[in-house]
């Protein structure tokens, strides 16, 4: 779970900035989204292979 302590004086925008990258930081959103819809077990498996051919092409172009 992720806290955010209010300090004396602080604003709530600026609490609420920290609250806000403390949370991108955590992956929360992201695992949110994943299981938002159930995704088959072969669907996943070629989500993964498509990413690491993107990930494969760009990392071969780069040492050029």
């Amino acid at each position: 779970m992720t806290r955010v302590t209010v300090y004396d004086g602080e604003s709530f925008e600026n609490a609420m900035r920290r609250f806000r990258k403390s949370v991108e930081r955590a992956g929360i959103l992201r695992d949110v989204k994943k299981h938002e819809v159930y995704e088959k077990p072969s669907e996943k498996r070629k989500r993964r292979m498509i990413a690491a051919r993107k990930k494969e092409l760009k990392r071969q172009r780069e040492a050029l």
